[in-house]
């Protein structure tokens, strides 16, 4: 039997101070705000649902809350965005109202609000996929062979917009001739399916590559891409933020 569409989505932010090689990430100033606030704003700015920060720590709560967000805390030690993104919908959504979650990262300033939707459209275009995520095409030499650029081994023909994953990974696959697809680590789980694949333990592969998403094809579940023209910049490093800075004191002029 066919399920239901995307009807009634909620984005929920996953946010946690511990960064290796940024401390403090969430709290960072951009443009006179914390950055966790800016990633609300654009998932604000989509218009698709509802917005809920999902906070390890409590200084991200109040920097959400007094910017006017909705914010949860959640378990400070969970091993994953998803398990933290879970939490949170439990906790605000208990009776099962929103049957799709988008999970969009919390470093991501940059992104552009439309592809929030854009991921959206895949389920609802397509009911026996699971998640959907993004995807768009390498165009940087440098980037090719750069394990830090997870790739999405998908077969798209001439045109096709949307596709099956069947791999992803820090390599530079496919071999031969042809597009090399950067996978954009934004999701939008289905409600059964985001509540299944926390229960799953992790995958040996996810372990090997450090990639969560191949957890759910190693279980069998369904992830179709859609390609975007645009990669949202995220911010790990101390250079990446300043780059962030420029990108969004340029937008606002």
């Amino acid at each position: 039997m066919k399920r239901n569409t995307a009807n009634n989505p909620i984005v929920i932010i996953p946010a946690r101070m511990a960064s290796v090689r940024l401390p403090g990430k969430p709290l960072v100033d951009i443009c006179g705000l914390p950055m966790i606030v800016q990633v609300w704003k654009r998932a604000m700015e989509a218009g698709v649902g509802p917005v809920v920060v999902a906070c390890a720590e409590q200084e991200i709560a109040d920097a959400v809350t007094e910017a006017g967000g909705m914010a949860v805390l959640t378990n400070p030690d969970h091993p994953s965005g998803s398990d933290r993104i879970f939490e949170a919908l439990e906790s605000v959504d208990p009776k099962g109202t929103h049957d799709c979650i988008v999970n969009v990262q919390g470093d991501l300033p940059t992104l552009e609000s439309s592809i929030i939707g854009t991921a959206l459209e895949v389920l609802e275009q397509e009911s026996e996929v699971d998640i959907s995520t993004l995807i768009t095409e390498i165009t940087r030499a440098d980037e090719i062979n750069n394990p830090d650029v997870p790739r999405a081994i998908i077969g798209l023909a001439e045109g096709q917009q949307t596709g099956r994953a069947l791999y992803f990974s820090r390599s530079n696959a496919p071999f031969g001739d042809g597009p090399h697809y950067h996978h954009i680590g934004l999701y939008a789980y289905r409600r059964e399916a985001l509540t299944r694949f926390v229960a799953l333990p992790p995958g040996i592969l996810e372990q090997r590559e450090k990639l969560e998403q191949l957890r759910a094809l190693e279980n069998g579940m369904r992830i179709d891409a859609r390609l975007v023209d645009t990669v949202p910049l995220g911010v790990d490093t101390p250079e990446d933020l300043e780059r962030a800075r420029h990108i969004l004191s340029q937008s606002s002029t």
